[in-house]
């Protein structure tokens, strides 16, 4: 007597709106999916504490193998500014015709290496962190907001020594020194938007953290960190467009805003025209478009 086994029918796979819908019935969303814009600014606002804290706590290890310790913070600006003096104040003449040069020299070496360091942190901040990427959920704009703050901190540190430098070469306190707080804020504003462009572009391509040293070294030739663009610029045989390239470089237009505040022989007339406007116009364009533009790619961090 023979035996018939009975084998089911083949069932269809279910379709993918059939599983979408189930899901959405059931609440479930995939996971990593880049949240809406609103819901991505909330949700960076409820980490706040977070960011504070990891950026505090990569400044602290920063130099917790040095002897000196945190001394660093403010040393390594320094012997940076000595060298140019060197270089650019003696050897190649730039600090003649530049009143309080030493002053203006460090104000510019502390505020660009702010603008550096931010740009250089951000473009390893995603491909730097995989490990932390790839194990938490979080908005990972998160991450270069962190080092751009790690950089404002360590800013404020080498302000403390600058205050020391202007008074130690008669720069007297003035009411102009309150500028410096919304310059800071627009100049962090700018940073962060950058560091954000290039954290997606350098977890795109780690390549590009080996190229930016050599980018921001030539950007920092033309931005009037060591000399004075307007001195340059009031000549006759400059060409109008480089003028007005330099005088609307953004890292120039912060640099020369925290001159303005902190020294007293460096006047709105060296600055250029609507300064305060242009200064706020690459925040704006530089932030928020840097926001945007990382956010877009938020669901492919730590992927592949």
């Amino acid at each position: 007597m023979s035996q018939v086994l009975h084998t089911p029918p083949p069932t269809s796979a279910p379709a993918d709106g059939d599983l979408a819908a189930l899901a959405a019935r059931h609440g479930l969303s995939v996971s990593g999916a880049r949240p809406s814009l609103p819901d991505y600014v909330r949700q960076l606002w409820a980490r706040r504490h977070f960011i504070a804290a990891f950026s505090t706590a990569k400044l602290t290890s920063q130099y917790s193998q040095a002897k000196l310790g945190q001394v660093w913070q403010v040393m390594t600006p320094l012997l940076n500014a000595a060298v140019y003096y060197l270089i650019f104040g003696i050897l190649l003449g730039t600090k003649r015709g530049v009143p309080d040069y030493v002053p203006f020299l460090v104000t510019g070496v502390f505020v660009w290496t702010f603008t550096q360091s931010s740009i250089l942190s951000g473009t390893r901040a995603i491909s730097g962190n995989l490990g932390l990427v790839r194990a938490l959920h979080f908005p990972r704009a998160a991450l270069p907001i962190s080092f751009c703050l790690q950089q404002l901190q360590q800013l404020l540190f080498s302000m403390c020594a600058l205050v020391v430098i202007l008074l130690f070469f008669g720069v007297p306190v003035a009411a102009s020194w309150v500028l410096a707080v919304p310059a800071l804020l627009l100049q962090f504003t700018f940073n962060a938007g950058m560091a954000m462009i290039m954290a997606r572009m350098g977890a795109k391509t780690p390549d590009i953290a080996q190229l930016m040293p050599f980018v921001l070294r030539t950007w920092m030739y033309v931005s009037g960190v060591m000399w004075s663009i307007d001195k340059l610029t009031s000549r006759d045989h400059m060409p109008h467009a480089v003028t007005v390239a330099l005088q609307a470089n953004p890292a120039a237009v912060y640099i020369d805003l925290m001159r303005f505040a902190l020294i007293d022989s460096f006047h709105s007339s060296q600055l250029p025209p609507h300064v305060w406007l242009i200064a706020l116009g690459w925040a704006l364009l530089a932030g928020v478009g840097g926001f945007i533009y990382f956010w877009k790619a938020e669901e492919t961090y730590g992927r592949g």
